[in-house]
C-alpha cells in the first residue's frame, strides 16, 4: 500500500479549519461574558430596587405586557407560602358581578373585596343624567388583612389573587373568594347578596393555614374609603360626612365632622363611613378588641369643586381561634335613612345626626312618624307646609301664655316704675315691694321667659331633623329642585365669604318674615319690663336684635337644606298671623286691667318658690339694717 504523505494543500487546509474554529470560541465565549455581564448589572438593580420597596409589603406583578408563565413565576416568588394561589386561572385582574334590584357590587380577584358598589336606586346631583350614586369605584377603597407567615414574610391579602365562585342559595346570591395556599388550605371571605337589602352578609374564615401562618399574632384587618361627592353642595355634603362607630355594648361615638380627627376604641362591633345621604357600614358579630380609627378632611377650600369629601381609615385586629379565623360580619351600602337603618335592630340609627337626649326622642318618635304619615299622600313641599301648621297649632298654647305674661307686665309697668322712684336708694326694700306687687296682681315675672324654654327643644329638633331626613333629598318644589340642598335662584360670578355664590330665594323670604315677627313683637317685650338699675336696657337691645336676626338667618341659611328655610319662612308668617288674632282679639290690654284690679282685691296666697323668696328678701334686708347701724 503506497505510504500517504501530508502535502503543503492539506497543511494551509488544517490551518485555515484551526483559525475558524478558534474564531468561532472566541466569539462566542466573549458574547457569554457580554450576557453575564448584562445578567449582574440587571440583578444589581434590581436589588436596588427591592431595597427601596419596605419589607412589610409585597408587591405583586401586574405587569400585561409579561407573558402567563414569567408572570406567574414572579407571583410565586413573592407569596412564597401562597405561592400556589399564582398558579390558578383566576391569578387575572378581573372582577366578578353580582346584583340585585338595589345593589351591583363587582368584586376584583386581586384582593378578594369589593371595587365598585353602586346604587341602583339613586342618581347623584346632577338631576337627569341617569348616572347612579357610587359608593365605590376608582379605587377609593381598600379592604385588606396583613399577616405575618411561619418563614417570616408580611403578606397582604390586597396583593393576593382570590378563586371567585358564585352559586345560589333559594334567591340569595353567593359569591365564594378563596386565597388558597394549597389544595385544602385556604383563606376564605364570602358574600351572601339578598334580592331587597342593602345589607350583605360576609364571612371571613380559613382553613390549614396553622402551618404556613403565624396564628400567635392576629391578622390586622384595614378598611379605607375616600367618600365620593354625591350631592349638589360640597360644603354641605361634607358638613354631615363622618364616622360613627359603637363599642362596649350599645355606646357610640364619631369622629368630629368638621376637621381631622383619630381615635381608638375597645369592643367595637360596627364602623360607618357615613356620608350625607348614603353610608357604608361594616358590622361584625365578634366584637373587633380593638379599632384605630382616622378621619381626614379632603375638602380644603369650599370654593372649588372636588372629587372627594373625605378620607376614612379603620385598622382592627382578627383573633385566631384554634388555630383559625371564623369572624360573620355584615356589609351594608345604602341610603342614610333612618327608616330603613332602624328596621335592622342593631342600633344603626345612631349613625343619624338627630340629636342627643330629648332632641333625638323628639325626632324620632314625633317628627319623623308624622312626616311620613303626611308624605305618604302630599307632595313634599305641601307636605313642609302641613308639617309646620301643625306644630305651631301645638305650640300656639305656649305662644299664648308667652304673650299674656307680656301684656300683664305691660300693664303693670307704671306701677313698677313707680316702685323703682320710690325705693332706689334701698334696693333690698325695692325688691321686696316688686315681689309683693307680682303677688297681689297675680304675674308671674317668669311666666314668658319659660315658653321660649319650652320652645328650644323643638326647634333645635327641626334644625336637625331636616338636613338628616333622606326622603327630601332631590325632592323639588317650585322653584328649589332639591329640598335637601340650596334653592339658588341667582349664580354668582364670584364668591362672597360667609355666603356663598349664588342667592336662595327661601332664606329671604324666612328673613323677611322674621323681621315683621321681630317688629310686632319687640315693641310690647320691651314695654313689659322697666330696665333694672346697673342692668342694660334691653329695649335697646331688642331693637338692634330686630336687624341683626334677619342678617344672620339671611346669611347662614343661604347654603342651608331649602326645607328647613321653607319650614321657618312659613313658621314665621303663621306665629305673625297668631300673633295678630290674639293681640288684637283675644288678649285687651282693658281686661287684662281689669283682671288685675280684681286680683288685688283677692286674698293671695304664696306658693313656696314665692315664700322662700320673700323670708331670702327680709334676712336680707336685716342683716343690711344690722350692718349699717354698725
Amino acid at each position: 500500500m503506497e505510504e500517504k504523505k501530508l502535502d503543503l494543500k492539506t497543511i494551509i487546509g488544517f490551518g485555515l479549519i484551526m483559525v475558524l474554529l478558534l474564531y468561532m470560541i472566541y466569539n462566542n465565549s466573549a458574547e457569554n461574558e457580554k450576557e453575564s455581564s448584562e445578567k449582574a448589572k440587571k440583578e444589581q438593580v434590581d436589588k436596588a430596587k427591592a431595597k427601596q420597596i419596605p419589607e412589610q409589603k409585597t408587591a405583586a406583578v401586574t405587569d400585561s405586557t409579561l407573558s402567563d408563565s414569567v408572570r406567574i413565576q414572579k407571583l410565586k416568588g413573592s407569596l412564597g407560602a401562597f405561592a400556589y394561589s399564582a398558579t390558578l386561572p383566576s391569578a387575572k385582574d378581573t372582577v366578578t358581578e353580582i346584583n340585585s334590584k338595589l345593589l351591583t357590587l363587582r368584586i376584583a380577584n386581586k384582593g378578594g373585596y369589593i371595587a365598585e358598589a353602586n346604587l341602583n336606586s339613586y342618581e347623584q346631583f346632577s338631576k337627569g343624567s341617569n348616572k347612579r350614586v357610587e359608593l365605590i369605584k376608582g379605587n377609593n377603597a381598600n379592604f385588606n388583612l396583613q399577616f405575618k407567615t411561619a418563614d417570616n414574610r408580611i403578606l397582604n391579602t390586597s396583593d393576593m389573587y382570590f378563586e371567585p365562585v358564585v352559586t345560589t342559595e333559594g334567591q340569595n346570591q353567593v359569591l365564594t373568594m378563596r386565597l388558597k395556599a394549597g389544595a385544602n388550605q385556604f383563606l376564605e371571605y364570602r358574600y351572601v347578596l339578598k334580592p331587597d337589602d342593602y345589607m350583605l352578609d360576609f364571612s371571613i374564615r380559613s382553613q390549614g393555614l396553622a402551618q404556613i401562618v403565624d396564628t400567635s399574632k392576629p391578622m390586622d384587618l384595614e378598611w379605607d374609603l375616600q367618600a365620593y361627592r354625591n350631592e349638589k353642595s360640597v360644603s354641605y355634603e361634607n358638613r354631615y360626612t363622618k364616622m360613627v362607630y359603637e363599642y362596649e355594648d350599645g355606646k357610640d361615638d364619631n369622629l368630629s365632622e368638621g376637621g381631622d380627627d383619630a381615635d381608638k376604641a375597645e369592643n367595637v362591633s360596627y364602623i360607618a363611613f357615613k356620608q350625607h345621604f348614603f353610608t357604608s357600614i361594616l358590622l361584625t358579630d365578634t366584637p373587633f378588641k380593638t379599632a384605630d380609627l382616622t378621619s381626614e378632611n379632603l375638602v380644603k377650600d369650599d370654593k372649588i369643586d372636588t372629587t372627594y369629601t373625605k378620607k376614612f381609615t379603620a385598622k382592627m385586629p382578627l383573633e385566631f381561634k384554634g388555630g383559625e379565623l371564623s369572624y360573620n360580619m355584615n356589609w351594608y351600602y345604602g341610603p342614610s335613612d333612618y327608616k330603613i337603618l332602624n328596621s335592622y335592630d342593631r342600633n344603626l340609627d345612631e349613625v343619624m345626626p338627630l340629636g342627643w337626649g330629648i332632641f333625638g326622642w323628639i325626632n324620632r318618635y314625633a317628627f319623623i312618624p308624622l312626616f311620613t304619615f303626611l308624605s305618604g299622600f302630599l307632595s313634599y313641599g305641601i307636605a313642609i307646609i302641613v308639617f309646620t301648621i301643625l306644630i305651631k297649632l301645638i305650640m300656639s298654647p305656649v305662644t299664648y301664655k308667652s304673650y299674656l305674661s307680656q301684656a300683664k307686665m305691660k300693664v303693670i309697668r307704671p306701677e313698677i316704675t313707680e316702685l323703682n322712684e320710690k325705693y332706689k336708694k334701698d334696693p333690698m326694700k325695692k325688691q321686696q315691694e316688686t315681689m309683693k306687687l307680682y303677688t297681689k296682681a297675680g304675674v308671674n315675672p317668669m311666666a314668658g321667659c319659660l315658653p321660649a324654654v319650652m320652645q328650644i327643644p323643638v326647634f333645635y329638633a327641626l334644625f336637625q331633623f331636616f338636613p338628616s331626613f333622606f326622603d327630601f333629598r332631590q325632592q323639588s318644589f317650585l322653584w328649589a329642585n332639591d329640598l335637601s340642598s340650596y334653592d339658588a335662584v341667582v349664580h354668582l360670578p364670584f364668591y362672597v365669604p360667609f355666603y356663598g355664590n349664588h342667592i336662595s330665594l327661601f332664606p329671604i323670604l324666612a328673613s323677611v318674615a322674621i323681621f315683621f315677627y321681630m317688629r310686632m313683637t319687640t315693641g310690647d317685650q320691651s314695654m313689659a319690663a322697666p330696665p333694672q338699675e346697673g342692668m342694660p336696657d334691653m329695649s335697646k337691645i331688642m331693637k338692634i336684635m330686630i336687624y341683626i336676626s334677619p342678617v344672620m338667618m339671611l346669611i347662614f341659611f343661604n347654603n342651608y337644606a331649602s326645607g328647613l328655610s321653607l319650614y321657618y319662612f312659613i313658621s314665621n308668617l303663621i306665629t305673625i298671623g297668631i300673633m295678630y288674632v290674639i293681640k288684637n282679639h283675644i288678649v285687651k290690654e282693658e281686661k287684662i286691667h281689669a283682671m288685675i284690679q280684681e286680683n288685688k282685691t283677692k286674698p293671695k296666697t304664696q306658693g313656696r318658690f314665692q315664700r322662700k323668696m320673700q323670708e331670702m328678701m327680709e334676712q336680707a334686708q336685716e342683716q343690711q339694717k344690722d350692718k349699717n347701724k354698725k
